[in-house]
């Protein structure tokens, strides 16, 4: 047997499509004649129906075969009979993701008799596993994703119900080629995590930053629906593609976090400027109003001071006296009066200018906190980024081969 191509591997649905040639001899005694009787004929091809042939299976197939059927099968003088057979075969094989791309898988193809036992009908291989290597190099026509290997072939009996039956293991080993996942996968996701990394110079004040990490984060779970498609789900240990990709969304997750910190953090800040600014307006408007009592209160008393100056009539010397000292007291407190205002109107004017000096020589404390939190988070990130590529990229390279 050879492999003519390796057509499709499907590893969600854990099958191989491959195109295989059979090539298979054997001894009919009832066929015997001299080619000197004949004209030198040596050999014929007749229809395929007229001979026996072996029940020959394919135990990994899971459909059936849509090639050609091969209608003649070639005798020979000597009692020797050559068929040769063609099929497409979709077999089950056992996928090996743990490295994808970076894997290689084995898939076999165990060739046997459908109804004889081992004592009727035996296989044997007519060549060693070097030998079918080289055959298969030569007669392969498309290898598509896949690159062939190696074959190798075991003959070995087998238990099936009550008798023993002998089969034929061809065991292929191919190679995938990880070019086309490393630029459409690997790379997108390495730029991602680098626009994540460029956002810390974007500014915390507003949205555009946390809208941007968002974005990307979104843009790396659609990478792993993506992979979600490929890989098979009764797989024996998480894929290390997969640990890559959570380990990339969950590196851009906490930064997102952060970022969400460091924003509550201004905006704490931003609070209490607006709560002393709505304090400050409050007070002014409170000294506004006192401004306007004390301005009337000293209307009064020069009203009454003038009333008084009216009505001054000297009935007596005595009660002339009286009044005029009463009028010069008035008059003082209308005086003293007047003066208020404009002394707390300077005192209020100097306490604000104390707390102006004193909040431009003392930063905001919570935006001062974000900003040290920003740089001691991004030094780390970048940190803890670096070691995880480090190790996953170590490890994907390393790994054994199952």
């Amino acid at each position: 047997m050879s492999i003519m191509a390796i057509l499709d591997v499907r590893e969600i649905d854990q099958t191989f499509v491959s195109f295989v040639g059979i090539y298979m001899k054997w001894e009919d005694p009832h066929i015997f004649w001299k080619p000197c009787h004949f004209g030198g004929l040596d050999k014929m091809r007749v229809p395929a129906d007229m001979l026996w042939k072996p029940d020959l299976m394919i135990e990994e197939m899971i459909e059936k075969d849509k090639a050609v059927p091969n209608a003649f099968i070639t005798i020979n003088s000597n009692n020797l009979v050559e068929y040769v057979r063609d099929l497409m075969v979709v077999s089950t094989c056992k996928m090996q993701v743990y490295k994808f791309p970076f894997d290689i898988q084995s898939c076999n193809l165990s060739l046997k008799s459908i109804g004889y036992p081992e004592d009727e009908l035996k296989f044997e291989a007519i060549e060693n596993s070097t030998v079918v290597t080289e055959w298969t190099r030569q007669m392969m026509r498309n290898q598509f994703e896949w690159l062939f290997i190696s074959m190798t072939v075991k003959n070995t009996s087998v238990r099936h119900f009550y008798q023993n039956k002998n089969v034929i293991i061809y065991t292929i080993t191919m190679r995938r080629r990880s070019a086309l996942y490393i630029a459409n996968f690997l790379v997108p996701i390495l730029f991602f995590f680098g626009l994540d990394l460029a956002s810390f110079l974007i500014s915390d004040h507003g949205g555009e930053k946390l809208s941007f990490k968002v974005t990307v984060l979104l843009a790396v779970t659609v990478m792993q629906l993506i992979l979600n498609e490929i890989l098979p789900a009764s797989s024996d240990r998480i894929p290390l593609i997969a640990v890559y990709c959570i380990g990339m969304f969950g590196l851009i997750m906490i930064s997102l976090l952060e970022t969400i910190l460091v924003m509550y953090l201004i905006e704490k800040d931003s609070a209490s400027k607006e709560k002393k600014a709505d304090k400050n307006r409050s007070l002014s408007e409170d000294y506004g109003d006192k401004q306007g009592n004390y301005d009337g209160d000293v209307k009064k008393w020069t009203h009454c001071a003038c009333v008084c100056n009216v009505s001054d009539e000297p009935p007596s010397v005595l009660l002339s006296v009286a009044k005029e000292d009463k009028r010069s007291q008035l008059m003082e407190e209308s005086n003293s009066l007047e003066k208020l205002p404009d002394e707390l109107s300077e005192a209020v004017k100097a306490l604000s200018l104390f707390l102006s000096r004193k909040e431009e020589r003392k930063p905001d404390y919570w935006t001062k906190v974000a900003k040290k939190l920003d740089i001691i988070f991004f030094f780390v990130y970048v940190t803890v980024s670096a070691l995880f590529l480090v190790v996953i990229f170590s490890v994907w390279i390393n790994a054994k081969y199952e």
